[in-house]
């Protein structure tokens, strides 16, 4: 003997919406996909931005002083198996010898672990750049540029 059932209307399959360890929404119903839209900005591509404001400051006040200064950042900065400090650098400093310039190097993982906000971020991106420049130039920080605060 056979049953004669009707399933009823046929839903189509729910799609679950993800929010793995509670970070909101992601994938491409968050980020734009039109092909006139810009992308958004990486972390990466946004600390480039922060660190090129900077430097563009500061170049702008002591161009005449600094002369061939190439400014970089990196990642994360290479460190050597007998490294025994307790802190990681957050940037370098490689003065220049015949035919190559001096060289600065923001590292930009270990500045971004310690800045707890954006705001937090810019002052340490300031900070580091402006400490640097001043050992370079043979200056106090403080005349580098005006908002340098010191860390704690």
């Amino acid at each position: 003997m056979e049953l004669d059932v009707d399933p009823g209307p046929v839903r189509p399959a729910r799609r679950r919406r993800r929010d793995r360890r509670g970070r909101g929404r992601r994938g491409p119903a968050v980020v734009p996909t039109d092909p006139g839209t810009p992308e958004l900005p990486t972390a990466g591509e946004r600390f480039d931005r922060l660190v090129l404001d900077v430097v563009a400051d500061i170049e702008d006040r002591w161009a005449d002083r600094l002369g061939l200064l190439e400014y970089a950042v990196e990642d994360t900065p290479r460190i050597p198996d007998d490294w025994h400090p307790e802190t990681v650098p957050l940037s370098s400093l490689v003065r220049g010898t015949r035919g190559q310039p001096t060289r600065l190097v923001v590292f930009r993982r270990p500045i971004e672990h310690r800045a707890e906000s954006r705001g937090d971020l810019e002052a340490l991106v300031l900070t580091v750049v402006v400490e640097q420049v001043a050992e370079l130039l043979g200056v106090d920080a403080e005349l580098v540029d005006p908002r340098y605060r010191p860390l704690d």
